[in-house]
């Protein structure tokens, strides 16, 4: 039995509490039983923006003709495109692991519990006073041993696909869509409802299923209700929700429709730590399980499943487990983005949300044509929504589509990050004519309307 001071299931986000607990002397274990870094850089966030990043250039040709710009793509080297993306993601592993100190042990493997303070990995079995277990999610298991997840993609190591069959609605399978139509391979995206983006604001989502879809081949109300792979191909037959058929292939096909919690694989029930109804590791206001000195962080938590809630989780935790601070983490707001063409960002309640819960609100929807910057774009879609507290004027939710959202939103973000009040953004002074300044009417009339609604 080997006793440690603090033993870390998962190096994604975590790892950060280990280069900050070796260095005020903690002795270390920290287990991961796939790459150093976690889901984010290796299989996800980071390596996804990579690829949108050569969508994105190839959009911009395409789309030329809007600025009066004939242009044409002779050649897009796919195949580079992904040697590139793996090269970096090669490098991650050993970037994280080169910044612990002799104090932390690194244990790769699969880690079990054997009792609530004792964990085995690879025979071997570790003890410590403070557990954190940040073992994140995996994609749900697909119906066919040949098809993706996105964990397939990154790094790809296999032919690169001359056509693709996408299953999903979320934000993974419309980046991924977007990125695979925009690089020339045929891409169709099957969405079983009329709603893609369906957590998004629905005037948002509404605006965001018109544009996407001018470029992206979607197939709504339709799911796969047999597959058969042969020669290197999916033949597939898709239902209609009216019950008509049809029939599709393609040399690829990827699943994004949702992700479970890898609790199950820690062997729990030999432990005192309770999980929910969706397999989820319950947790107090101190990220702490149903066992004294046991913790869990970001995704395996399944509140908050985004990378930089994981980030912000951990760096709090340090602050608890270091230095003996006694607060709990209360987010003011969770802000995320979906990184598609066109880009949405998105803070706090939407308006069905707001309804759902009875809330008091007032709202207002502006386009962005007040600013130059946003007109020179040459796109009538872009839109700012606010969701107001009458009373307060609090921002209770921001929604924004149109490049560059998520860049445009943390302006927002600081205003209720500071003093969450609609009327600095009023009266604020902008940079003319920035692409921001498109914040600035639709702060005057969120204030207006409130205003209306006092009156």
């Amino acid at each position: 039995m080997e006793t440690y001071d603090l033993i870390i299931i998962g190096a994604g986000r975590a790892s950060n509490l280990a280069v900050k607990a070796s260095k005020q002397g903690f002795k270390v274990a920290i287990i991961e039983k796939s790459k150093f870094g976690g889901t984010c850089p290796n299989r996800g966030c980071v390596p996804s923006k990579l690829l949108i990043g050569y969508a994105h250039v190839a959009r911009a040709i395409k789309e030329s003709k809007r600025h009066f710009i004939k242009s044409t793509i002779d050649h897009i080297d796919v195949k580079k495109i992904f040697e590139e993306t793996n090269s970096y993601i090669s490098k991650i592993d050993p970037r994280y692991t080169s910044r612990f100190n002799e104090n932390v042990t690194v244990y790769r493997g699969a880690a079990r519990f054997i009792e609530d303070k004792i964990v085995e990995v690879n025979e071997q079995r570790l003890t410590a006073p403070k557990i954190l277990i940040a073992t994140g999610t995996r994609p749900k298991e697909v119906p066919h041993e040949k098809a993706w997840t996105s964990d397939d993609i990154f790094p790809l190591e296999t032919d690169i696909p001359k056509s693709i069959t996408i299953v999903g609605s979320g934000f993974i399978a419309c980046e991924l869509a977007n990125f695979f139509d925009a690089v020339g391979v045929k891409t169709k995206q099957l969405v079983r409802s009329q709603r893609i983006l369906g957590h998004e604001d629905q005037e948002i989502s509404a605006i965001f299923k018109e544009e996407y879809t001018k470029n992206v081949n979607v197939e709504f109300d339709t799911t796969i209700s047999s597959i058969e792979y042969k020669d290197k191909m999916f033949n597939l037959t898709l239902t209609t929700k009216d019950g008509k058929t049809s029939t599709h292939s393609s040399e690829a096909l990827l699943y994004a429709t949702g992700r479970d919690s890898n609790a199950d694989l820690l062997e729990l029930e030999n432990t005192n730590i309770q999980v929910d109804k969706k397999g989820f590791i319950k947790r107090d206001a101190f990220f702490e399980t149903t066992v004294k000195g046991v913790y869990v962080t970001g995704d395996a938590s399944g509140e908050h499943m985004l990378q930089h809630a994981a980030a912000y989780e951990v760096n709090h935790l340090s602050k608890i487990i270091l230095d003996d601070f006694n607060e709990p983490l209360k987010f003011k707001y969770m802000p995320h983005a979906v990184f598609t063409e066109p880009e949405v960002a998105s803070v706090g309640l939407t308006e069905q949300k707001a309804q759902e819960l009875g809330i008091e609100y007032v709202t207002s929807t502006t386009n962005w044509l007040a600013s130059a910057k946003a007109m020179s774009t040459r796109l009538s879609y872009p839109r700012t929504k606010f969701l107001i507290n009458p009373k307060t004027y609090d921002i209770l939710g921001c929604h924004l589509i149109g490049p560059e959202s998520s860049t445009m939103m943390h302006q927002v973000l600081a205003v209720m990050h500071i003093e969450n009040d609609i009327r600095h953004l009023k009266e604020m002074l902008y940079i003319h004519p920035a692409l921001s300044e498109a914040i600035l009417p639709a702060a005057v009339q969120a204030v207006q309307e409130v205003e209306k609604y006092n009156s």
